[in-house]
């Protein structure tokens, strides 16, 4: 059909076209409801638009819980407009007029993708679609058999559709393919033996462990990537990243040019490493303070949560006795109102039950009444405690970043101390080496050094004043987050249990009103 294309009177995907598509495949005794009253495409999973002539995808957005699309049998020439379909697993796009690979960022989950009988020269701009198991190619206009190679990152790939290719003439294509896919079951709708494996394996191993190489390379540097992510997100979490070691250090004097020049100071290059030294020590200590703070900040919201899912435990099974031991004493009582021998013994009856109805009530009702209060106490306890940790840690945060302050206030009190011997040499002509023209400069007069010096000082207080900040800001946001998130979530479950017991009780006094009223018109 997509040959067809100068006698097909082009359609794109409008509102009629997935209204009408979503009406057919409903099932008949529902379709009538659904043309009457609609359906939310929210709802729709699976969406047939074959033979539809579409020229252009669009207005899909909506399908946003689609999981299967067919597009096939159309005259579709660009792939656009999926990115919304998050859950797609299935799509088929065969019979178009497609020539490149596109638009299938989004589709992370898709496991099944047809494309054949298209116009694609090129196997490209599918990396994200790592669950992918079947692939359809066929018929299209590959010519590069070095091409299948991409195909290798796909390590869910079982079944692929190559045939009908140009490159399927070569008289090599099936070796090549299953030797450079090792993982491959099916390949053009045929079983891949065993025989045709070790013959492909053998042929093309030259070719083959290189590139196996490469990607135990690529994989391996991969999980070291991962592995830094995870850590730096580890550190971030106790806010102390890039504390271990001298980034903090070497950010200050990143974008500093008064620092570089006033560095060729006769005896500025050892003030500044030891200097550095003790700075980086005081880093570390912090950085190790950090994470020792963290995993007790971590314990503390572990233990607290170790409290509550008791103390619910016990709770709801306290509920559950107190409904059972309810249910089993007016099991029959219903049955027994409704065949009463007479109008004063099921009145009785109705009286006692409606009775224990109330009592059941009340005792549901004082029972969440005591977690409430008992979980108030428990969430006060950790707020405090929280408060107490978040405080210690803040308080010792500001400690050693006022020592980080003070190893810099020296550092600029010698450095000035040098600037201005230096100063007074280049006056009399005493200086012992040369000095770059752009240091020199510096030391036309004692106001030029001076505010060289102290700029170049107020540069580094503020960053370091910045990373204090930063980690006090962070504590003090997440102590309260914690804090906010428990007492909301507690206001919430208290409020969906007073909820649940009053829809319970009102469900037990319809039950006997239903029941007194059919009586009484007996």
């Amino acid at each position: 059909m997509s040959q067809l294309y100068n006698s097909i009177e082009p359609n794109i995907i409008d509102d009629e076209m997935v209204q009408k598509a979503v009406e057919e495949q409903c099932p008949e005794d529902i379709e009538k409801l659904v043309k009457r009253e609609g359906i939310d495409f929210k709802d729709v999973t699976e969406l047939q638009l074959s033979f539809r002539n579409i020229l252009q995808i669009d207005n899909l957005w909506q399908f946003e819980n689609l999981t299967k699309l067919q597009l096939d049998n159309n005259i579709i020439e660009k792939i656009e407009a999926l990115e919304s379909l998050v859950h797609l697993v299935w799509l088929d796009l065969s019979f178009n007029n497609i020539e490149v690979i596109e638009g299938l960022d989004t589709l992370v989950k898709l496991q099944d993708l047809s494309l054949y009988n298209n116009r694609i020269s090129k196997i490209e701009h599918m990396d994200t679609l790592h669950e992918l198991q079947i692939f359809s190619i066929g018929k299209n206009n590959l010519t590069t058999l070095e091409d299948v190679i991409y195909l290798r990152r796909f390590k869910n790939l079982r079944t692929l559709n190559l045939g009908g290719n140009p490159f399927c003439d070569d008289e090599q294509y099936m070796l090549f393919v299953v030797a450079h896919l090792p993982d491959l079951v099916y390949l053009d709708f045929k079983l891949v033996s065993d025989t045709t494996r070790e013959v492909a394996v053998l042929t093309y191993q030259d070719h083959t462990k290189p590139l196996e190489q490469e990607e135990a390379q690529a994989l391996a540097q991969l999980e070291e990537n991962q592995a830094k992510q995870k850590e730096l997100e580890y550190h971030k979490a106790a806010f102390v990243e890039y504390l271990n070691g001298s980034f903090l250090f070497d950010s200050m004097y990143a974008d500093d040019t008064e620092a570089a020049k006033l560095a060729h100071l006769p005896g500025v290059g050892d003030l500044l490493q030891a200097y550095r030294k003790e700075f980086v020590s005081v880093c570390e200590n912090l950085f190790n303070y950090g994470l020792k703070e963290y995993e007790k900040r971590e314990a503390e919201v572990s233990d607290f949560y170790e409290s509550l899912h008791e103390a619910l435990t016990a709770n709801q099974q306290e509920g559950r006795k107190i409904i059972l031991d309810f249910e089993n004493r007016n099991k029959r009582t219903l049955d027994e109102i409704h065949h009463a021998s007479s109008y004063d013994i099921a009145e009785s009856k109705q009286a006692e039950y409606k009775e224990d109805i109330l009592q059941l009530s009340e005792a549901l009702m004082t029972l969440e009444m005591l977690i409430s209060d008992q979980l108030e106490e428990l969430l006060e306890e950790f707020k405090r405690n929280i408060a107490v940790i978040a405080s210690s840690f803040t308080e010792n945060v500001k400690g050693m970043m006022t020592q980080c302050r003070d190893l810099e206030n020296i550092y600029h009190e010698k450095l000035l101390e040098i600037s201005i011997t230096t100063l007074e040499k280049s006056v009399k002509n005493e200086l012992d080496k040369d000095l770059p023209d752009d240091v020199r400069m510096l030391l036309g007069d004692k106001t030029t050094i001076v505010n060289a010096v102290n700029a170049s000082h107020g540069s580094r207080l503020l960053k370091i004043d910045k990373r204090e900040s930063d980690i006090l800001s962070n504590t003090y946001r997440w102590q309260a987050s914690v804090t906010e998130k428990i007492f909301q979530n507690e206001i919430d479950r208290n409020r969906d249990r007073v909820k649940e017991i009053i829809q319970y009780i009102d469900n037990l006094q319809e039950e006997l009103d239903n029941t007194e009223i059919l009586e009484l018109t007996k």
